[in-house]
């Protein structure tokens, strides 16, 4: 018995798995050929391409974009305004936020195509992932990031270019 609560605004592309105990809102787009493992949580318009697969307990507050051939594994949180690309893989326990110190919103983080971020990273509000990079584990990223370049660190530094 599946438990979970879909809205009839929600469109959910062919051949989806959805899991037990998810709540998907009004405006959520779930492409074709995706998994959504349980307890996630897909606010208000939050769109996930086609060939995700979107692990248990990952939460988004909405106004989400990821693109197509995702990974979220579990308990990553995207904040509202996140905007991820295409062949993206995000380890465990990533965390995004969208609000300034003052709680003014400013947006999700905006993650490039085929990045790598790795378990518990945290991302800032308003910050650029550039295209083929990498994040280190454990890494606090609190400003822009160039295309091709590995990061880590609290607060992440530069590491290398990659080829």
């Amino acid at each position: 018995m599946n438990t979970s609560i879909i809205s009839d605004k929600a469109t959910i592309g062919k051949n989806v798995t959805i899991g037990a105990f998810c709540i998907i809102e009004d405006g959520v787009v779930i492409g074709d050929n995706t998994v959504i493992k349980n307890y996630v949580e897909l606010r208000k318009n939050t769109i996930i391409g086609e060939g995700c697969y979107i692990d248990s307990r990952v939460s988004s507050s909405g106004d989400c974009k990821v693109g197509n051939n995702v990974t979220v594994r579990y308990d990553s949180i995207l904040a509202r305004g996140v905007n991820i690309g295409d062949n993206t893989y995000i380890c465990p326990k990533m965390m995004s936020n969208n609000l300034n110190t003052e709680h003014e919103q400013i947006g999700g983080a905006s993650i490039g195509k085929n990045v790598f971020i790795g378990t518990s990273c945290v991302l800032q509000h308003g910050i650029i992932i550039g295209d083929n990079s990498v994040l280190g584990s454990l890494s606090f990223i609190n400003k822009d990031i160039p295309a091709n370049e590995t990061w880590f660190g609290n607060p992440a530094k530069f590491y290398k270019k990659n080829s």
